[in-house]
């Protein structure tokens, strides 16, 4: 997966986030095709859009798109923004029941006066392939099987294709979110990284990012992190996603990383887009494949579980 990692004219080496799913995008599918000569049948993902946002219209098509791409079988699901709580619920219960589907993945946000705890709460956790449920989340702490949250999995993956082992590497996680913060620290302390986990009352976070070999930025804070910040040589993992006013009114996407700074010091970065977020829908496939062996009690395919953390 040398392709991956690419030279920039900068310092510091660009970590392609788009090759990198391409390449859990090919592990998925073929770890697809092995399922379903044993089961008969393809692993199949349901996803449930509540709503008309455009974001997430986008996300769900493309969730759609690269599921069948690997050779599963994708459900959607589409609910009115007035929908009451009780049919989101009542949908989601039906998808735990249905034996076809492996996957299930409820889009967030959820529409004002929904709430979205219960309903992420509702998934079965053996088809929980978003990793947020309450099991999931104690599986993940625990270090038991699991599902794991598919943005902190592909933030692993990258920092190893940047620096492979990363034992006794130093993180510091910027964020301490339950979607991206803390499993992210998780998974770090399970590659038996040191981990600091950092957030809006850390005292000098500057000085606390000076210190990591690997800085794990998720706080949703377009440019917070500046060049200075990063240790010479360290690898910036940006997951974070922000539109901000560009030139003649045009707005554009930023992470939390000012990137043009960043890049002259890191060893290895991700940009914004094209880094972080093309591994989720990646990760989420190749949950949806390990949640279908794990249900069907064959073995979890090769290719899948040299992609997945832990």
């Amino acid at each position: 997966m040398t392709d991956i990692i690419t030279s920039s004219d900068a310092a510091a080496k660009l970590i392609d986030g788009k090759a990198a799913a391409a390449a859990v995008d090919a592990a998925a599918a073929d770890g697809a095709r092995q399922i379903e000569a044993a089961l008969g049948r393809p692993p199949c993902l349901a996803v449930v859009l509540v709503g008309d946002d455009p974001a997430s219209q986008v996300y769900v098509r493309n969730k759609g798109r690269r599921t069948e791409a690997a050779g599963m079988r994708s459900v959607e699901h589409r609910l009115p923004a007035d929908v009451s709580q009780a049919d989101v619920v009542a949908l989601v219960q039906a998808l735990n029941a249905d034996d076809g589907v492996d996957g299930i993945l409820v889009q967030l946000p959820l529409p004002a006066g929904l709430d979205e705890t219960e309903v992420v709460q509702t998934i079965r956790p053996d088809k929980d392939v978003d990793g947020l449920t309450a099991q999931s989340a104690g599986a993940l702490v625990l270090g038991a099987p699991g599902m794991r949250p598919c943005t902190p999995s592909g933030s692993v993956f990258l920092a190893k294709q940047a620096l492979g082992d990363l034992t006794g590497k130093s993180v510091v996680v910027i964020g301490r979110s339950i979607l991206v913060g803390k499993p992210a620290a998780l998974l770090f302390l399970a590659e038996n990284c040191t981990v600091t986990l950092a957030h809006s009352r850390t005292q000098d976070l500057p000085a606390v990012c000076r210190q990591a070999d690997i800085v794990i930025a998720a706080v949703g804070r377009p440019n917070l992190v500046k060049g200075d910040w990063i240790k010479p040589g360290a690898c910036v993992i940006d997951v974070g996603i922000n539109r901000v006013e560009g030139e003649a009114g045009k707005s554009r996407l930023v992470g939390d990383v000012d990137f043009d700074q960043a890049i002259e010091t890191a060893g290895f970065i991700t940009p914004v887009p094209g880094g972080v977020g093309p591994m989720t829908i990646a990760m989420l496939l190749a949950n949806t494949v390990a949640a279908a062996a794990r249900r069907a009690k064959v073995s979890v395919p090769d290719s899948v579980k040299d992609v997945l953390p832990g």
